[in-house]
């Protein structure tokens, strides 16, 4: 997958630098074109005649380049390369990354981009540990950021642990499967996400409190891997992964019209909180206050759109997952949830106030199949999509490919 791809690669300050030397001569062995851009503290450790030398490209430096900058050079940069790698990617240009930073070149093509990153941290283990670093990993992990590595070794600094950068082999692995070489590679995936919101006039509606992190952490997960995603999402708070097909909706009908539309697809996944039930008759205007009280609203069902998937013979997903939000008898509901609707699998959590999972940052999941009931601990949001997605990708392996129409 990496030949004939453009790759800009951002070389930060470190001793590691020298290793992006290497990375540069593997990728354009395999084939790909590199962009160099070096930070001022890179040219500490490597030389921007090198990197030039080896990439045979011109490397960039500085944001104020006149010449780049009469054609908004950054931008164009920024969004001309097929992926962004950050190597290495130092405590400090992470920080830049989870902060939002924009201060130099290399800060501002990485906020300026449309395309995924991916970044090989290293540094000293000890600030690898600090827990200043520990939260940056994670909100870039959140925002989709992937990572190779580090290693654990001995460090230039004569201490010993996990900080050194990946080897150029395993960067350039990495890069292979964050350009479609993974093991999805080849599949077409449907996940829904967030919330519907069902009309009652043109200013109001009924919803519910989804945030639409799970799904979108989902899709962002089914994408390391290699997957086409269909991205079908209600109006979440989180925004959508860069690189899905994105589709948005506000109603459940509208949902369920998307996600037909979107068929054939090797599997589906259903994680948006679809609303059960919508306002029949929903005004055209605004409803005002009156003096006979409050309007009565006539409700109705709203289809079920996990149901009518699992229902088709074609072109019905080999693997359809449904989700499960429960506040009381979580894996009874769940078991007779899978039952009914006819899925595959269900992933089950207590959204129950108390446990602060809707809306939050992390999942406590059980997975329901044919194989049985599996409870996974407590985790991030993100940890629980890369774990689920890996599950997807092994049972894709052995399951026939979806009837195309």
């Amino acid at each position: 997958m990496v030949s004939g791809k453009r790759i800009l690669l951002i070389i930060g300050g470190g001793i590691a630098a020298y290793k992006a030397l290497e990375l540069i001569r593997a990728l354009k062995k395999a084939g790909a074109s590199v962009v160099p851009v070096l930070t001022r503290a890179a040219e500490e450790f490597v030389t921007p005649l090198s990197a030039a030398a080896l990439a045979g490209d011109k490397v960039y430096r500085d944001l104020f380049d006149l010449t780049d900058e009469a054609e908004m050079g950054h931008i164009e940069l920024s969004r001309a390369a097929d992926l962004v790698v950050v190597a290495p990617a130092t405590a400090d240009l992470m920080a830049k990354m989870a902060h939002g930073h924009a201060n130099d070149l290399a800060s501002t093509l990485l906020m300026a981009t449309d395309k995924r990153v991916l970044i090989a941290p290293a540094m000293n283990v000890r600030m690898w540990d600090h827990a200043a670093t520990r939260r940056n990993l994670a909100t870039l992990q959140g925002d989709g950021i992937l990572s190779v590595g580090p290693d654990e070794g001995a460090m230039a600094c004569g201490e010993f642990g996990p900080g050194r950068m990946a080897e150029p082999e395993a960067i350039l692995a990495a890069i292979d499967t964050a350009l479609g070489g993974g093991p999805l590679a080849g599949k077409h995936v449907l996940v829904t996400s967030g919330p519907t919101h069902e009309p009652i006039d043109p200013v109001r509606y009924i919803a519910n409190r989804s945030s639409g992190a799970q799904g979108t952490a989902l899709a962002r997960a089914l994408l390391d891997l290699g997957a086409r995603v269909s991205f079908i999402t209600g109006p979440a708070s989180v925004p959508p992964p860069a690189g899905a097909d994105v589709v948005r909706v506000e109603t459940a009908l509208q949902m369920l019209d998307a996600v037909e539309n979107a068929l054939p697809a090797h599997a589906a996944v259903f994680a948006a909180a679809v609303a059960d039930w919508r306002v029949q008759g929903a005004s055209d205007h605004k409803i005002k206050k009156g003096p006979d009280g409050p309007p009565a609203l006539t409700f109705a069902e709203n289809p079920d759109i996990l149901a009518s998937i699992s229902a088709l013979d074609a072109p019905r997903p080999p693997l359809v997952v449904g989700f499960a939000a429960e506040t009381r008898n979580l894996v009874e509901n769940a078991t007779a949830k899978r039952a009914r609707k006819g899925c595959d699998w269900i992933v089950a959590n207590d959204v129950s106030p108390e446990t602060g999972i809707m809306g939050g940052a992390e999942n406590k999941v059980v997975l329901i199949s044919d194989a049985g009931t599996e409870e996974w601990p407590r985790m991030t949001k993100a940890e629980v999509a890369r774990r689920l997605a890996d599950r997807i990708a092994a049972a894709l392996a052995d399951l026939p490919a979806p009837v195309m129409l």
